[in-house]
């Protein structure tokens, strides 16, 4: 199994937002698998310390995996065995990216329009990992062509334990429809687990991702600023108090500088008080604060 405890739920690796304590909070909901946020090989090769902190798993962590970008087939096999990557039991290679800055350096969705490179990206990592799974994230196409099927079957050629699909093209961004008759025409092509990615926001679009016959079903911006999306996939009927999903998420993630929880949070808050009353003047005054302290008394406000 690429999950745990038998849940074909898995968090998307999302810049920004994919923390630990996003993580820990969708493993409590239902999560099978959460992965961090992408992580760059050129900089764990080169000793950067931003890049470092982004391996940071916490106590409550029960499935993390690790996503790398990179288009450096021999700096991505180094790194996979770095002693940093050890305790991740799963790695997955970055070729779905369709962010100008990384597509522009001939990593994430650039890869596409090299399977033979992904083929060979995948076999290093795979050599390097040794027991660990190695999965590969990817899109239906770029620049016009839907070639998903080639990048597809380059990576399980290559050793992938599973791919999975956004069905969107680089090009679409997140906009448009997904295409989920190419996700489960890929599906009937590998040998290996699917995973369908693209639009995933509540049950209902869970079932229709699960009709293309994909294994596992990802979900990505469906979980910002709420984890328990996992719980409501499943059917559940989850009770919460986003004030208290804060805390705990600032909690989950104490372990880091307070300068480091206060800029992360301001984002990952602003996304938990999306639609509720008040929202405006919340969000201002978490901009406005610098410390925990005063974090922690503009939550005070949440739901009054």
């Amino acid at each position: 199994m690429i999950t745990y405890n038998g849940s074909d739920l898995i968090l998307a690796p999302l810049a920004g937002f994919g923390d630990s304590g996003m993580r820990s909070l969708c493993f409590g909901y239902g999560a099978g698998l959460c992965y961090t946020e992408m992580v760059s090989a050129k900089g764990l090769y080169y000793g950067n310390e931003n890049t470092a902190e982004l391996l940071k798993v916490g106590k409550d962590e029960k499935h993390t995996g690790v996503q790398l970008f990179g288009s450096d087939p021999e700096i991505t096999e180094e790194v996979a065995g770095y002693e940093e990557l050890k305790n991740f039991p799963v790695i997955d290679l970055n070729c779905g990216c369709p962010v100008p800055k990384v597509y522009k350096n001939g990593d994430g969705s650039a890869l596409m329009k090299n399977p033979e490179l992904i083929e060979k990206m995948v076999k290093g990592i795979k050599r390097a990992a040794g027991e660990r799974l190695v999965t590969v994230k990817m899109r239906k196409g770029v620049e016009g062509k839907t070639n998903v099927k080639e990048c597809a079957l380059a990576a399980q050629e290559g050793g992938a334990d599973m791919v999975t699909v956004h069905g969107r093209t680089r090009e679409q961004m997140y906009s448009g429809g997904v295409d989920y008759d190419i996700i489960a025409e890929i599906k009937s092509i590998l040998k290996i687990p699917l995973c369908g990615n693209g639009d995933v926001f509540d049950r209902r679009s869970y079932l229709r991702m699960k009709e293309t016959g994909a294994d596992y079903v990802m979900v990505a911006r469906g979980a910002i600023g709420r984890p328990y999306v996992f719980a409501e996939i499943k059917g559940e009927n989850p009770e919460y108090s986003v004030a208290e999903l804060i805390k705990k998420h600032i909690e989950y993630i104490r372990f880091l500088p307070e300068r480091t929880i206060v800029g992360t949070m301001k984002k990952q808050i602003a996304a938990y008080v999306k639609g509720i009353p008040g929202q405006k003047k919340i969000k201002e005054k978490v901009f406005a604060a610098e410390t925990l302290e005063k974090l922690y008394a503009t939550i005070e406000l949440i739901g009054r």
